[in-house]
Formats: C-alpha cells, structure tokens, sequence
C-alpha cells in the first residue's frame, strides 16, 4: 500500500524562511523509490524552495491552508531544466518545479503553489523562472490547487500525453509573461472546470517541432480574464493541430482576443470546434491568422512555405462589447493565395459600441501580415487598424457559411456590419443587425 512522506519528516522546518529544498526532493525520491505514494506540504504551513523534480508515481499533495512558495533568490533555480522554446526570451529559461520522462504523477490538494515572483525579486536582467515546466511526461494530474505570482509562464508542458487539469486556480499578475497553461506538443489534455487570471494568454497550444502535433484537446467549463488572450492556438506552430474543442466557457475583460488562433510555422491546423461561449469586454472574440513567422527558438532563419489551415466551427457565442470602443469584431485572414478554408460561424449574438465613421468604412487595402509589416514580430490586431466592418471581417477564406449573426450597436455606425473581401464559396443564412436586416446579397463583398 502506498503511503504517504511528510516533508518535515525529512528535515523540511516549514516556517516560511528556510529553504527546504533538499528536504522536499529527499520526500520525493524516497517517494518514488519505493515505487510511489504521496509527498505531503504540511497545512497551515509555508515551505520554501528552488527547483525540485518530480518523478514516477509521486503525487505531491499540498494539504489545505498550506504553500509551497519559490525562493526569491534566482540562484536557487537550477539550468538544467531544459528551455523556453519561443525565441528572444531565454530569461525565462529556470523553473520552479521541473519533471523529465515521468510517468504517472501527480500535483493535487486544495493548497497553494505561490511562485513568489514578484518583480522586486525577478526581473528580465535576473531571470524569470517559470513555476511547472514538464518534458516528455505522460500520465500527469494537476487538481484542485491554486497557481499564484510565477514570474513568468505559470506552466510550460512539452511533448507530454494523457494530461489532467481539473479544478485548478491561476492567478499570475505579479510580473510578466504570465501565461497560465501551455501545452507544446501535447496529445490526450482534458483541462476543465478551472479559473484563470492572468497577465497573458490563459491556455496555449502550441507545436514547437514538427514530430510532435499538439492534438486530441478539450478545454471545458472555464471562466477567463486576461491582460492579453484567453486562449491562444498556435504561434509556436512548426508541428501540426488537430481535434480540439472548447465549450462551456466565460471570458471578461481580456485585453486583446477571447480565441486568438495564428498558424505561422508551417505546420497544419485543422478541425476544432469552439461552442457555448459568453464573452464581455473582449475586443475580438476570434481573431484568426495564417502568415509566415519565425517563432521558435529552435525553428530555422528561413521561413516554412505555408501549408493549411481549416474546419473550424463557431456556435452559440454572446459577445458583449458595449463598454469598449470601435475595434470590436470577428476578424479572420489568411493571405492571398494561402486562404483559411471550411469555417462555419453560427447562432452569435455580438453587442458593440458602434461610432464607425465612414473613412473607417472605406478603408481599403488594408495591410497584410507580410514579413515586412510583422518587422520580426507577432501578427497583432494594431498592424491592420480599424477594420471597415463593425460585426465582422474576413479576408482570404475559402468556404464559410455564417448563420443567425446577430449585431447590435449601442450607436451609429457608418461600417457595414460583415465585410468579405477575397473570400470564395460563401454560404449566407440571417445577418441581422438593429439598423437593418441584412440580405445575403447586402452583405459588402470585396475582390
């Protein structure tokens, strides 16, 4: 029978101050040693430490009242636990709490994991140690605690299977960075009933090398606030996506999108379906790119030629963006040539501002996410400006049917409310918006 390893019984003083790092890694190797069991963080208590591992069949439980807090102290977080794939940003290299080709373990307990990394501690110059990074792990749960003040991502999970996320807490402010759940390369993620508030992307996907697909995800009775998106799909996309659904799901007040898909990296992304969404003070409630850019810190100077990106479907969405200002609104674009195929966008009822004047609806050509306009960076809404629709505007698609669209502006607005420009095989059902109903033929259609 399993059994369970106290921390203090190990030499861990708990008090808050001391750094019981070797104490809490003695309870985890004997843990495993004896072919697994539980690694106890003390209620009531505070335990200090740098980096720790986890491995095979130890499931650390942080007891209720308890934290398991990072030292504020750089030198504490070791190098050897591997990297941040994104480029430019090796600052964000350390972590808190490291695994490597585990298999079945665990991070469970109604406690808390404070990763203490507030900018007085931890800076660009310092180093800013993420708080989990796993690599090349299956069999991984992470239930019921609370995430709190990393210094950078709250997790980074690369290459891994079988992941469960359910019922967790993350609040990553206090510098930042602060992504809450990135999953690389991984297959088989179910995350669900979760909160999360943070200082970037919530949840990420990514596919930072081409042999590892990021595929077989679902995401589901969340609720999200963010500085930047609540989720983000691709970016780091050198490998392919595929099968991934979101549903039952709040966002408000994020600062840039609610479902920010970008395919860059040559990889494929295709069938994913995002359904029973409610969105407030979300500026854009699906902002979609497919382009070119180096986003990997392992990609190649060259660029990837562009491969496919398509199947999507967007249903049941209430977005209300009422209190925001004029860029609000759907906004998907491939590039000429590279269209984003097959999407089907249904049964949304979207509140804007409305105050489009009618320069802003006769803006044309607008720009592209070319190398030249990206400069060496993201493709970001603020490239391409006002858009000239206030409901929604799709640029290089190639299939798309949009059924009971729904749009209500609090004030006039010169815009139409869907724009299609370079988009083929189009299949309009009701466009309505509280000016008009618009007729599938009504609808501006730009070449």
């Amino acid at each position: 029978m399993a059994k369970d390893y106290q921390v203090e019984d190990y030499g861990a003083l708990a008090d808050g101050s001391t750094k019981d790092t070797q104490a809490v890694q003695a309870a985890i190797d004997a843990c495993t040693a004896a072919g697994g069991g539980r690694v106890i963080i003390p209620g009531g208590k505070t335990v200090v430490i740098g980096t720790i591992y986890l491995k095979d069949q130890v499931t650390l439980y942080l007891e209720n009242g308890s934290v398991l807090q990072g030292s504020p102290d750089i030198a504490d977080y070791s190098v050897d636990t591997h990297k941040n794939m994104y480029k430019n940003e090796p600052h964000m290299d350390r972590c808190l709490i490291f695994a490597r080709e585990a298999q079945s373990f665990a991070i469970e307990g109604h406690g808390t994991i404070d990763g203490n990394g507030h900018t007085r501690y931890f800076t660009k110059e310092t180093g800013r140690p993420m708080l989990l990074r796993f690599i090349d792990c299956s069999g991984i749960r992470l239930r019921d605690v609370s995430l709190i003040n990393p210094a950078a991502w709250t997790s980074a999970w690369l290459y891994c299977d079988d992941i469960v996320v359910d019922g967790i807490r993350i609040h990553s402010r206090s510098n930042h960075n602060g992504d809450g759940l990135d999953f690389d390369g991984c297959t088989d993620v179910r995350v669900s009933n979760s909160s999360f508030d943070t200082s970037d992307d919530s949840i990420c996907l990514q596919a930072s090398r081409q042999d590892k697909p990021c595929q077989n995800v679902v995401v589901t009775n969340c609720t999200f606030t963010s500085k930047w998106a609540g989720m983000r799909i691709g970016l780091l996309s050198r490998g392919d996506f595929e099968s991934v659904t979101v549903s039952n799901c709040t966002f408000r007040d994020i600062q840039d999108s609610g479902l920010k898909i970008q395919l860059n990296e040559g990889g494929e992304m295709k069938n994913m379906v995002f359904s029973n969404l409610v969105m407030k003070n979300v500026p854009r409630p699906v902002f979609m790119t497919f382009a070119q850019q180096r986003a990997c810190v392992d990609a190649p100077e060259e660029m990837y030629p562009m491969k496919a990106m398509h199947g999507f479907l967007f249903d049941n969405i209430i977005a209300d963006n009422r209190e925001l200002d004029k860029n609000s609104a759907f906004f998907i674009t491939g590039m000429p040539d590279h269209p984003i195929a097959n999407i089907s966008i249904s049964n949304v009822l979207f509140t804007v501002s409305g105050g489009g004047s009618q320069a802003d609806a006769d803006r044309e050509n607008l720009p592209e996410y070319t190398l030249d306009v990206l400069d060496g960076w993201w493709p970001e809404f603020h490239l391409v400006g006002t858009l000239p629709a206030y409901g929604m505007y799709l640029r290089h698609v190639d299939g798309v049917k949009i059924d009971n669209f729904e749009v209500i502006s609090t004030s006039e607005d010169q815009r139409p409310p869907v724009v299609l420009e370079d988009v083929e095989h189009v299949l309009l059902g009701t466009i309505l918006s509280n000016y008009s109903l618009v007729k599938p033929k009504a609808v501006e259609r730009r070449k």
